[in-house]
């Protein structure tokens, strides 16, 4: 299990230093790994890297929290309520597809520059996978499953509990899955943008203007170590402890 998940970052690694070493890029442009390595651990052990980690990841669990508690909510009231499938649909239907980016100028002036405006951006951008998706799997719980648990007595708030939201948490997941893919995407190019003092984001746009290449990488690593541990330890447990566990999807 640990070498099957472990190929595709060696085959990755091995291909990056082959061209590292082929000096087709200058070494400053594309730094071997061992570079990236060294910059790495340096970072880290000068308390430069692990602070603006934490302030990247204090805004994303803050902001996609929002995103989450107001998408799985609206998600779940459209897909129950057609007046509310009426009146929200058409306006996240047209919002949705608007890059993250583009709303960041307007996020930016009505709020200010700082954590303020880039907290909520990313509430505002993750909702939108989430909103979709959680309305998607209310639709598609079987009616035959609802009225079954009609006529066996149950009553809104059973319904909603043992029926709705087991056969929709497959979707509400995927969503979750979605929203933080969008939330790490807009919090990112929007430490870039807000003036923040710390964040990821900042330090690879700071890097960028003295070319310093593994600076550069070594914090798109740890965006997507973190990436990877936020799926792991939180939706795959999720996921076994609710949907796998109830058989309605294999692991």
């Amino acid at each position: 299990m640990v070498a099957r998940t472990a190929f595709p970052f060696v085959v990755v690694g091995g291909v990056w230093e082959l061209v590292a070493r082929s000096g087709i890029f200058p070494r400053r442009l594309f730094p071997p790994l061992e570079e990236i390595a060294d910059t790495f651990w340096r970072l880290t052990a000068a308390g430069i890297l692990p602070h603006h980690a934490l302030e990247t990841v204090v805004r994303l669990i803050v902001g996609f929290g929002m995103g989450a508690v107001v998408g799985v909510a609206l998600g779940i009231i459209m897909g129950r309520s057609r007046r509310a499938e009426d009146i929200f649909l058409p306006l996240v239907s047209i919002g949705a597809p608007i890059p993250g980016l583009a709303y960041a100028p307007l996020f930016l002036l009505w709020f200010g520059l700082g954590e303020v405006g880039a907290v909520i951006l990313v509430g505002f951008v993750s909702a939108f996978p989430i909103i979709l998706n959680s309305w998607t799997g209310v639709k598609a719980v079987k009616e035959i499953w609802i009225r079954a648990a009609q006529v066996m007595g149950a009553n809104d708030r059973r319904l909603f509990r043992q029926v709705i939201l087991p056969g929709a948490l497959p979707y509400i997941l995927t969503g979750l899955r979605l929203g933080l893919a969008q939330a790490w995407r807009i919090l990112v190019g929007v430490e870039m943008l807000a003036a923040v003092p710390w964040g990821l984001g900042w330090m690879i746009f700071g890097a960028r203007e003295f070319l310093n290449t593994d600076v550069m990488l070594a914090g798109i690593v740890v965006i997507g170590a973190i990436g990877l541990a936020l799926e792991k330890l939180v939706f795959q447990r999720l996921e076994q402890f609710t949907v796998v566990r109830w058989g309605m999807i294999t692991s």
